[in-house]
């Protein structure tokens, strides 16, 4: 997998949500919800950018950041997408 970046500084994140989805059973969903929603995830990037003012208690900046900049990019989405699938095949 060819990772930008951007990609790689988040990939500590990336790991981290993908055993908290993992955990929970819903990385298989999530990947889903990602996957279905295409170009509208750009959408839920510009939500959480307006809404990080108010989020802050909820997670940290630098999630909130990487999410968004993550949802923001349609490449990085497929990434993380594949990222989750193939980490629950591990």
């Amino acid at each position: 997998m060819c990772y930008t970046v951007s990609m790689e500084n988040n990939l500590h994140l990336w790991q981290i949500w993908a055993q908290k989805l993992h955990r929970w059973g819903l990385n298989k969903w999530v990947a889903s919800i990602l996957e279905g929603f295409g170009p509208l995830t750009i959408l839920g990037a510009q939500a959480i950018y307006m809404l990080q003012p108010f989020m802050f208690s909820l997670s940290s900046n630098e999630h909130l950041e990487a999410l968004a900049e993550m949802l923001n990019d349609q490449e990085q989405t497929q990434a993380f997408t594949q990222y989750l699938r193939e980490a629950a095949i591990e």
